[in-house]
Parts: C-alpha cells; structure tokens; sequence
C-alpha cells in the first residue's frame, strides 16, 4: 500500500528534497509470527490487516553524511505523530473507560446497595445515595483501573512488536507512551478532585438522605432485629414486635427526654413520624410510662408525643469535623484555627502548672485536672498535625494515578505479555508490595508529626525513580 503524492522536506544534510510520498512505507501491525521491520534497503515486511498506519519519508543515501548505515535515512512527518497518538488514545480510553464503568457500577450496585438494602431503604432512597457515592466508589475505582487498562494495552502492543515497529523505523518509543503519560495526568487531576468532594460534599450528601429517610430505615431495623439505635446516639428503640406503622410495646430511651434529661419510654404500642422540612424524628406513644433519671415514675394514659431535632445531631457532629471530612479549601482556616485553640490550651496549662508550683503544691501537678489539659493539649496537636498532612495525602492519593502509569507503561512494554490479568498481575505486584506500605508509612508519621507533611510523597518517589529506569530501557533496547 503507497500514497501516491509529493513531500518537500528538509533532509539530515540541511538540503530541500522532494520525496515521492508512494516510495513511503506504511508500519503495520505486526505479530510474533510476522518479520520484523528492517533497517537495511527499502522494504518492509508486514502482515496484511492494518491496525495503524505511519508514513514515514525515505531520504536518497548517495549524499555524503546522510541516511542511516547501509539504508535510507527515515524521518517522521506531523500526520505519523498525529495517527499514532489517536491509535494510542483510543486503545487505552476504550480499556479504561470499560473497566472503570464496570467496577465503579459494581462497587455501587453489590457494596453500598446491598447494605442500604440491609438497612431497609427502599428505591427512592438508594436513588438519592448514588450521586454522593459516586466521587467515593471512582476515587477507590480509579487506580486500580488505569493501572489495568494501561498495562493490558502496553502489553498488547509490545507483544504485537508495534513497539519494535516504531523504533525501527527510527521513531522514539515514547512516540507510543507519552499520550498515555498526559492521559494519565489529567486523570489524576480529576482524582484529587473526586478525593475532595468525596470527603466533603458526599460525605455530608449522605448523612442528609439518611436523616431524611431516617423513619423508613428504623422501620426496617425494628422489622428485622427488632431494636434501632441513631447513629448520633440521641435514642434508641427495641420492640417485641412491628404491624405495619404500628410498634408493639416499644421501650425508648432518649438522650434528651420530655423534660430535657434522659430518659427511658415504655408504652403499649407507638408509632414514628418522620418531618424531612424540620430535620425531626416524631414519636407518638399510647399509656407511656416515662422513668428518669433517680427512678422517678411518670405514667402518662392517652397520646404522648415527643419530637427528636435530628439537625442537632448532625450540627454536634459536623462542629469538630475529622480533619479527613473537610474541603482541601476550608483546610486552611482551619489550621489557624487549630493554632489558636493550642495556643490558648498552652497558655491555660502553663498558668495552671505554674500556680500549683507557686502554692507549693506538688501533688496538684498530678491531679486529673491538669492531665486533662495536658492531654487535650496532646490531642489538639495530633489534630493539627493531621491537618497539616491532609492536603498533601490528598494530592498523593490523587496522583498515584499517574505513577502508576509511570511505572505500569513501560514494565508492561518490557515484558511483552499480551494476556490482559497477566500484564496487570506482573505492573500491580511491585505497587503493591513496595508502594503502599511506604505510602502507610509516610501518611502515618506524618499524623503523628514523626515526619514533615510532603512524608506522604515517598511512594511515589520512589515509583517516579523506579519509572525513569524503565523508560531508559525502554529507549535503548
């Protein structure tokens, strides 16, 4: 196959040459059984089916200087670099997006729905759950399956000597890696992204269609074990027995009772009432007994109602969030606020310490007031150490994606495996056995303040070395 048109290009001696483009070769797809491209003279074999296509413009060698030993001088054209970059592209995109598809829906549909379903929520609920679920199912999704796709794909071309194609026709293999390289680098872009608003705008996603549908769940608890418990610890609730709406001598224990203290309702049968615009959970009880505190008696014959503010709960959880829930952009203020809180409890144990020493008081310095400052001290420390941390596990996590890649593309070229769980087995082993316990590890000293935050950078450091000796093999055999 030849195309039949006229090139001006400029040759290896500085000259302008009009080449015949129907003297151009065309690189095939070749396979273990095909003959290799040859350097030597001005053919080369090939196997009939066509996978991509590379023009190539053959130079005279009767210059001086010029052309390669023994045969023509080949150079790239700008329509070569541009079809193999879309072959190379649209390889790996069609493994990637495929696999992601697959495992992301199957995270979602067999994990989480399997235990929402468990919980007792029914279509709509589930429904809802999915757009928060979705960022925290593709951040786990997303490594694995760019390591998958890009190793099946490596693989596949390198044992189809479409590696070997391209350097002998005096093109650079990185011709064929660095789409994927760039490819790789956007998607962890997006990982760092997915990252954060799983943390933040998910996570928070989640626990307002779960306070909204908080009637329809306790229901199918009391259905199926016949005892509820809120996640916020504000009441619980066990019954002998459920009919429909109708709970059979239900015993609850509230948080914050009628009378705004603890307390424990036993009734002949009760019924929940959720009220998604207030953030409330009503209970309607029938003949309730009502016991405080210092057994203290209330019998209460006819309807009692008492209403739980669910929105408390959540307002108490979110007001000393973890460092791992917050938005990398709210990390920031919260720092300085961390560092305030420390310097005030600073300040406060040190004027403590020093007037138990000045009343001469020794003992006093091991009462359990002062340790509890200390130790709130300790823990307000560890706190801001992990917020310290967090940006940078975040931006780590993120761009695991690409080391993968770095390492994952040219090991796969190098062990020429076209078996897809083959190539991934053989790319995944040397992650999994030295970059994530050294990932552990950074992370985990860097919380403790052990080592400085960017500690959390070391396995992919280590994966980036790994990478660049890989390519250099890559690139000289």
């Amino acid at each position: 196959m030849s195309v039949h048109r006229k090139a001006g290009l400029v040759s290896p001696c500085g000259e302008s040459v009009n080449v015949n483009l129907g003297e151009a070769f065309l690189a095939t797809e070749f396979t273990k059984d095909s003959e290799q491209v040859s350097p030597r003279g001005n053919k080369i074999f090939r196997t009939p089916s066509v996978t991509f296509v590379s023009s190539v413009a053959k130079f005279p060698t009767n210059e001086p200087n010029c052309g390669l030993p023994n045969g023509p001088h080949l150079i790239q054209t700008a329509p070569t670099m541009r079809r193999i970059t879309r072959y190379v592209l649209g390889e790996l995109l069609g493994v990637f997006v495929v696999t992601l598809t697959v495992m992301t829906s199957f995270m979602i549909l067999v994990g989480v729905g399997q235990e929402a379903l468990k919980q007792g929520l029914g279509a709509e609920p589930i429904l809802k759950l999915v757009p928060y679920l979705l960022p925290n199912a593709l951040r786990f999704a997303i490594p694995g399956t760019i390591l998958f796709a890009f190793s099946a794909v490596y693989g596949r071309i390198s044992s189809a000597n479409e590696i070997v194609a391209v350097k002998s026709l005096g093109i650079s293999p990185m011709v064929m890696l660095w789409p994927g390289y760039v490819l790789a680098f956007f998607v962890s872009i997006l990982a760092v992204w997915l990252n954060d608003i799983a943390a933040s705008w998910g996570k928070h996603g989640i626990q307002q269609v779960v306070l909204q549908s908080l009637e329809q769940i306790a229901y199918g608890t009391l259905q199926t074990h016949h005892s509820y418990s809120s996640s916020g610890g504000q009441f619980s609730i066990s019954v002998r027995d459920v009919d429909g709406k109708r709970l059979i001598e239900p015993t609850v224990t509230l948080a914050a009772g009628p009378q705004g203290q603890p307390a424990t309702l036993q009734a002949a049968e009760a019924e929940l009432q959720s009220h998604p615009e207030r953030n409330a959970l009503k209970i309607i009880m029938r003949d309730a007994i009502i016991e405080f505190g210092d057994n203290q008696r209330l019998l209460h014959p006819g309807q009692l109602e008492h209403e739980i503010p669910l929105e408390s709960a959540l307002q108490r959880e979110t007001s000393m969030l973890h460092p791992t829930d917050y938005a990398l952009r709210q990390i920031p203020a919260e720092i300085i606020h961390q560092q305030q809180d420390i310097q005030q409890a600073e300040q406060a144990a040190a004027a403590a310490t020093a007037f138990t020493l000045f009343s001469g008081d020794f003992s006093g310095l091991a009462k359990p007031e002062l340790q509890g400052r200390l130790d709130g001290l300790s823990a307000s420390k560890l706190r801001l150490y992990r917020l310290y941390a967090e940006p940078w596990r975040r931006w780590a996590n993120g761009f695991s994606c690409f080391f993968f890649v770095w390492v994952g593309a040219p090991l796969a070229v190098r062990l020429r495996n076209s078996d897809l769980w083959t190539s991934f087995g053989l790319c995944f082993l040397p992650i999994l056995v030295i970059y994530y316990p050294l990932m552990a590890y950074g992370v985990d000293r860097a919380k403790a303040g052990a080592l400085p935050p960017y500690a959390v950078w070391l396995g992919n450091l280590l994966l980036l070395a790994i990478g660049f000796i890989l390519l250099r093999k890559v690139q000289r055999y």
